[in-house]
């Protein structure tokens, strides 16, 4: 960097570009400078103050049963108090980024300290879903006193980690965790807000896998009495995914910032491998008055929504068979359980299509990775078949090799193509 600097007068002298262009270029690397300590320390920083919020709870643990209850009152809130000094003086002062992320993170630590000392001094009893869901609450508007990226994503982590605890079946009554929703929503702001602000920053880059892989994670607790419609509930939550990477503003983004369409389109394969099995399409019938058939109808009108826009807007330049695999496999599979033939043929059908179409995706792109992607997709349905099939064994390995010559030509094919693009 100070290479280029420092090499910056001799090229104004030469002509080969103007001062107006230097300077900007000098302005460029030492502002892109200054930013790296700053990122520094502001992970120093959280660390710092994850340790301290630790090291004060085990200090305070391993001495407890010494003091009386008044003691161990304020030392329960103490913690509190000073995080919420550290808070105030950070937003009066207007202090840097490094100072709102620890104060942040101290306060989460102090405030899930306190709940906890203060239930224990005074035995009030609860569970701990009930703790996590407030604790969460309690974290939540700091968000936005402070502007803590650290203190969101550990918000919805601690909301995430509720969900699983209430709706998943580890105590006798279990719920359907409603509220977590809600909390999601309360912190869809601030996430819009780094879209707009921040589009291609790392930490924007990270809400775009955590949020999606959230909803992954809690959605299967809203799934109740209809099981069977837990798959389409998943299926359809994964094309939304894939409608939503495929907006422009996600799409001309580089593929590992798009968390949205890789999570949709790995959801969509692997849902439809495992309704490529015969056995599937031999459960027990489901009901429709139920929470699971609301939640399927509202996931697919938010599908249909967002493909109608796309069409609006002329964001699909061409056809891609993911943004309809909704439409294709709702139909598929309130059918397919009453005529149980229809179900795994059209599925395995769709896969192919689906790998076949990921190729010339690829291929269109001079995307290596996408062009293996749909190889890959092709290479796990012949596997999946290898085993539930009555094929020779000789005819499973002409399959295998075929798959494999396949790979080998694609990537030949693509690479001679770019070679020779390149030349011209």
């Amino acid at each position: 960097m100070s290479k280029i600097i420092k090499e910056l007068p001799e090229l104004v002298e030469q002509n080969v570009i103007s001062k107006e262009v230097a300077t900007k270029i000098e302005h460029y690397y030492l502002d892109k400078q200054s930013e790296s300590p700053n990122r520094l320390v502001s992970v120093f920083g959280v660390l710092g103050a994850l340790l301290i919020g630790l090291g004060i709870i085990l200090i305070l643990a391993h001495n407890w049963d010494s003091f009386n209850r008044t003691i161990k009152t304020i030392f329960a809130f103490l913690p509190l108090v000073i995080g919420q000094l550290f808070a105030g003086y950070t937003i009066a002062k207007k202090k840097s980024k490094a100072w709102r992320e620890s104060t942040g993170t101290f306060l989460f630590c102090a405030i899930g300290s306190s709940i906890s000392l203060v239930s224990q001094i005074y035995n009030i009893p609860g569970n701990l879903g009930d703790f996590i869901l407030t604790w969460t609450l309690l974290a939540l508007p700091v968000i936005y006193l402070l502007r803590s990226n650290v203190l969101a994503i550990l918000c919805l982590t601690s909301v995430t980690y509720y969900a699983v605890e209430v709706g998943y079946a580890y105590y006798d009554n279990e719920q359907t965790p409603w509220l977590y929703l809600l909390v999601l929503a309360a912190m869809i702001p601030h996430y819009l807000k780094l879209l707009k602000a921040q589009a291609e920053a790392n930490i924007t880059s990270i809400f775009n896998w955590l949020y999606p892989l959230s909803l992954i994670i809690v959605i299967g607790s809203f799934v109740k009495s209809n099981e069977e419609l837990g798959f389409l509930i998943y299926l359809l939550l994964f094309s939304l995914y894939y409608g939503i990477g495929k907006i422009p503003f996600f799409e001309n983004q580089k593929l590992r910032r798009n968390g949205y369409v890789i999570f949709g389109s790995l959801g969509i394969i692997i849902m439809l491998l495992m309704m490529s099995f015969d056995d599937f399409w031999f459960m027990q019938d489901f009901t429709f008055n139920t929470q699971e058939t609301y939640i399927a109808i509202v996931l697919f009108i938010v599908n249909t929504i967002i493909l109608l826009r796309s069409f609006q807007m002329k964001y699909n330049s061409s056809f891609n068979l993911f943004q309809y695999v909704f439409i294709i496999f709702t139909f598929i599979y309130f059918f397919g359980f009453h005529v149980s033939i229809i179900g795994p043929i059209l599925v395995n059908l769709i896969i192919l299509i689906l790998g076949v179409t990921t190729i010339k995706i690829g291929s269109d792109k001079f995307h290596f990775g996408i062009l293996n992607y749909g190889l890959l997709i092709i290479t796990a349905l012949v596997i999946c078949r290898f085993f539930d099939t009555n094929m020779s064994f000789v005819i499973r390995g002409l399959l295998f090799v075929i798959v494999g010559v396949g790979f080998f030509l694609a990537n030949y094919l693509m690479l001679k193509k770019r070679k020779s693009i390149s030349k011209s």
